[in-house]
């Protein structure tokens, strides 16, 4: 999608599927092995940006980290737009998650009605305690109005856009940058977020999530 948005700067008119095709004739597609299709029941899309904003934790791969500190990539992605917010740690914790979750709020420019993710204890005690008391991230999502719902204990698939995202974030940044500390690390990823929601995305029709946003908000004005 990257090499399609670069040469279509540089006066491209064919669509991207025109473009992969002429790269398979060619013989220059990705060698990787496709990924056999999951089909999903129906799903009901979100309908506008903020309706339901996905949440979700990756581990920093050690092969770009310089020491031995881990390093955490928290991530939230809106479901209409496709806008993505990333944020590095290097704490685990729910204390991280709350701090997170408040980036995000200033982050995103609309209103967030329901936030996702998994049963981890970063967001959550439900599963470790009779009668769980809210975390400090649960308790920011109280205060600023936000409904909270957990996915299926063993079901990541629910979170399936965060999840693709990481996917993608793992080829597109984590595999091209070296990082030495935390701030190193959070400086290269500000750029990358920057970056990436100016990409095409097929699921988008072509648009990329900061086109998206602006075409809704156009019209709803």
């Amino acid at each position: 999608m990257i090499l399609w948005m670069k040469i279509r700067e540089k006066g491209y008119q064919r669509s991207y599927k025109s473009m992969c095709r002429a790269l398979k004739r060619m013989q220059l597609e990705s060698t990787e092995k496709t990924r056999h299709a999951y089909k999903p029941k129906p799903y009901a899309a979100a309908a506008y940006p903020g309706q339901k904003v996905q949440i979700d934790v990756k581990y920093v791969p050690k092969y770009c980290v310089a020491g031995d500190t881990k390093y955490y990539q928290y991530t939230a992605i809106d479901e209409y737009s496709r806008l993505v917010y990333r944020e590095m740690y290097d704490e685990h914790s729910t204390y991280s998650s709350q701090d997170f979750i408040r980036k995000v709020i200033a982050f995103f420019p609309f209103k967030i009605e329901l936030v996702q993710t998994d049963n981890g204890t970063e967001w959550t005690n439900a599963l470790i305690s009779s009668d769980p008391k809210p975390t400090l991230f649960e308790e920011e999502l109280i205060k600023a109005g936000i409904s909270y719902k957990r996915i299926r204990v063993a079901t990541p698939r629910h979170n399936g856009k965060v999840e693709r995202q990481h996917r993608t974030d793992e080829k597109r940044f984590y595999k091209k940058m070296k990082m030495y500390d935390l701030e190193d690390g959070r400086k290269q990823l500000k750029r990358y977020n920057r970056f990436s929601n100016t990409i095409p995305k097929v699921c988008l029709g072509y648009k990329s999530p900061n086109e998206t946003l602006a075409e809704y908000q156009k019209k709803a004005a």
